[in-house]
């Protein structure tokens, strides 16, 4: 079985946290391959404001100049993959951190010209990703991406997370995040949603901003071969296991 568990919101933010989700991932390993795609948006927040730098969000995508750029390689390719790639080995993994850079991992394209270096998922090639598997080893995407010219590219993790999982031919793709699941128009969880479903969510605007882009997300990777995506809150102690036991929290979409 393989398995990618996406990590995002404010579950990188505190060490405690980290930690707990690092044990849990690494024990996880006993039971399946796993690869981890993680994000960093508050560290980076913070980063470029002690810089005295401005953020801007267009549909809510940060704009990324060539100076945002610069701190996108700084803070997700750097501190935040490695503090992660450090508790993971802390939990009794064998983590390498990468992204989406190496060896062509994932490709991208440009999102919009007012957008400036973001990118969107053109190609995932999973080759490094099933090598590190097969010798034992956790693979920990940063949300970088480029292509074979050169370009480096920010890119949003959930559409990562979602090219790398259909490219790999995932069998789960977890979304782990700081909401308790996917709510209807009324507010209520929903413990399981359809493709349909979560389109008419999308259409209807009930699910809008980060929910919107993570079920899209979600869309994407069913469409594309993963069985099975879960939303659901990583702040819950034991969310994986939960979640390989398919305990009723967050939101099962098939």
């Amino acid at each position: 079985m393989k398995i990618l568990v996406k990590l995002g919101g404010t579950l990188l933010d505190s060490g405690r946290e980290r930690q707990r989700l690092a044990g849990e991932i690494a024990a996880l390993r006993n039971h399946a391959a796993v690869v981890v795609v993680h994000g960093g948006g508050r560290q980076m927040t913070r980063y470029l404001e002690a810089c005295g730098i401005e953020s801007r969000f267009v549909n809510g995508q940060r704009v990324t100049t060539p100076e945002i750029l610069d701190a996108v390689l700084k803070i997700f390719a750097g501190s935040v993959n490695s503090t992660l790639v450090s508790a993971l080995r802390a939990g009794g993994a064998l983590p390498v951190g990468l992204t989406g850079i190496d060896a062509g991992l994932l490709d991208a394209s440009p999102a919009d010209a007012e957008l400036g270096h973001v990118g969107r998922p053109a190609h995932s090639d999973s080759r490094l990703l099933e090598i590190l598997l097969r010798e034992g080893y956790l693979p920990v995407i940063a949300c970088v991406a480029g292509d074979a010219r050169g370009a480096i590219y920010n890119i949003n993790g959930d559409q990562m997370a979602a090219a790398c999982a259909s490219a790999l031919r995932a069998d789960k793709l977890f979304f782990l995040t700081d909401v308790e699941g996917v709510r209807d128009g009324f507010g209520r969880i929903l413990p399981a949603l359809s493709a349909p479903l979560a389109r008419q969510l999308i259409c209807s605007g009930a699910a809008t901003g980060g929910m919107q882009v993570k079920l899209e997300a979600a869309l994407s990777a069913l469409e594309n071969g993963v069985p099975e995506v879960v939303i659901a809150p990583g702040s819950h102690p034991g969310i994986i296991q939960k979640l390989m036991d398919r305990a009723e929290i967050g939101t099962f979409i098939s």
